[in-house]
């Protein structure tokens, strides 16, 4: 069996910026264990698989180690591929998910992704998040990730957390994030459990951000960037209970699986 792949890099300008996901078109369904394996192979933060239905979509996504609910960069990596690989017309694109329907819309050069939004609440730091980062923080919060808020945006920037503390959390991850000099605020993520030590742009994380931003800030469109080493440059606008996440992609490959 032959199949397609794209490896794109999302929320990039260019090639060897932002977060790199594989995209899998498929015509039907492969068994679950094969996904997973492809993902492994992939070796990325994530593969997204696409299979088309009456209505639009269904996409569903894997690290290297494990299947997820949700995901940015993927999902705007799989739009990416339909709108500019796969000769898609429409103007939005309807993606069935684990996390319900999520809408992508293309505006100018930006992909927009419509996604539930996820508002942290307030928590006590855990010991390990503490010990991990050796920085007392401005606040905690929890939604699917730990949201760590520093005073300082070197502080996100330096930071060389424990991964080891980390694995011994609950939820998928955790984000740290801080105000910014040049952006509204910075953030970085980590989630080794998911054999991800850090993600270099994660667009799933907006859906929690921008709530807690938006509400600090006392507005709802928020400029941000993810500084990893990589870096990732991410627009998102809290409307009600969905947040819509911005950002451009660019192909890096195509080629051919076989197994």
């Amino acid at each position: 069996m032959k199949l397609s792949v794209y490896q794109i890099d999302a929320f990039a300008k260019q090639a060897f910026e932002g977060n790199p996901a594989a995209v899998c078109p498929l015509v039907f369904w492969l068994p679950d264990a094969v996904m997973q394996l492809i993902a492994e192979e992939n070796n990325l933060s994530e593969t997204a698989f696409f299979v088309a239905t009456e209505s639009g979509y269904h996409i569903r996504w894997f690290t290297p180690t494990v299947e997820v609910d949700l995901c940015g960069h993927a999902t705007l990596a799989a739009a990416y591929v339909l709108y500019e690989c796969l000769g898609f017309k429409g103007d939005n694109i309807v993606f069935d998910s684990r996390s319900g329907l999520l809408n992508v819309t293309r505006e100018g050069e930006q992909l927009v992704l419509d996604f539930p939004a996820q508002p942290p609440e307030p928590c006590e730091a855990p010991e390990q998040i503490l010990h991990a980062f050796g920085i007392e923080p401005v606040a905690c919060l929890k939604a699917e990730d730990y949201i760590v808020v520093f005073e300082l945006e070197q502080d996100v920037l330096e930071a060389d957390p424990d991964l080891a503390l980390l694995r011994e959390l609950d939820g998928r991850g955790v984000v740290i994030t801080s105000l910014s000099t040049h952006y509204d605020f910075v953030s970085r993520f980590f989630a080794p459990n998911f054999g991800i030590d850090e993600d270099p742009v994660t667009g799933s994380s907006f859906t929690q951000l921008a709530p807690y931003w938006s509400e600090r800030l006392g507005r709802s469109k928020l400029y941000a960037k993810q500084v990893s080493s990589r870096g990732g440059e991410v627009t998102c606008e809290l409307k009600g209970d969905r947040v819509a996440i911005s950002g451009t992609a660019v192909k890096f490959l195509h080629g051919e699986i076989e197994i």
